[in-house]
């Protein structure tokens, strides 16, 4: 099964992921082209949106190719920036994050179905 990832490029993007929080969680991951630790939560990342159970959304934002949308991220969330990092986002509200080597497929099944 192919999942859309979709990559948050500008504000306006991140704006509308919020925005569609409303309607659906927003599992979001802020990813470093430059870290490896970032490489292998994006790899758990990846493996568990092919096997996710609940109905969720998903968003990547390159954080060295699109600054400003980390930084956006982390003002309008009250999240201090981190990279590799994952945000469960629901009515525009954080139910959860977590980082580096948390960011596993056992770690995001079991949050996620325990917060949705």
């Amino acid at each position: 099964m192919s999942v859309n990832i979709k990559e948050l490029l500008t504000i306006d993007d991140w704006a509308a992921c919020l925005e569609d929080s409303y309607e659906s969680p927003q599992l979001l991951i802020k990813h470093s082209t430059a870290c490896p630790i970032s490489a292998e939560a994006l790899k758990e990342f990846k493996i568990y949106t092919q096997q996710a159970k609940r109905s969720l959304q998903f968003a990547l934002v390159m954080v060295i190719e699109t600054r400003p949308v980390s930084n956006e991220i982390a003002a309008e969330t009250h999240v201090k920036h981190e990279s590799p990092q994952v945000l469960l986002i629901r009515d525009q509200e954080v139910l959860w994050h977590t980082s580096h080597w948390n960011i596993t497929v056992e770690k995001l099944e079991q949050e996620i179905n325990s917060r949705i």
